[in-house]
């Protein structure tokens, strides 16, 4: 393969993490930090997706659950669970909770496939695409759509 066609596939790379059985990815441009499971402030009247805010090194960031912005079962915390810092296009920090973080992958373009939609699946606004990834498949997560408060 020539240097040419080395530029012409695109590779990203994701963090993968688990929320029950299922995984997802989350584009690695978007991770500014992932930290243990710690206290989290309660804050009244906000979505019920909001679980609070946690201080992170004198910094207020709000914690959302993706467990239940999916409408899932509500979080179940283990020494696993992971608070994952976002950073998405344009806006503050975001924190989302996880029960676990996998590992990394690298997927080129060939190993990724968009997600149709009719529009009226509203899951289809917090998942891209899907990932093909040593015979699994990893659901990729538009992180703007998932922290869209509408």
């Amino acid at each position: 393969m020539d240097e040419t066609n080395k530029l012409e596939t695109l590779t990203n790379q994701y963090i993968v993490v688990n929320l029950g059985s299922e995984q997802y990815g989350i584009d690695i441009k978007y991770i500014d930090n992932i930290v243990r499971l710690q206290k989290i402030t309660r804050v009244p009247k906000v979505q019920s997706f909001f679980k609070g805010v946690i201080n992170l090194r004198g910094e207020i960031v709000p914690v959302m659950s993706i467990r239940k912005r999916f409408d899932l079962e509500d979080d179940v915390y283990t020494d696993k669970t992971r608070i994952i810092v976002i950073k998405p296009d344009q806006q503050e920090k975001i924190a989302i909770l996880v029960d676990s973080v996998k590992e990394v992958v690298s997927l080129e373009e060939d190993d990724i496939e968009k997600v149709h939609s009719d529009g009226k699946d509203e899951m289809n606004k917090y998942i891209t695409s899907v990932g093909k990834n040593q015979g699994g498949l990893i659901s990729l997560l538009n992180i703007n759509g998932i922290i869209e408060m509408q």
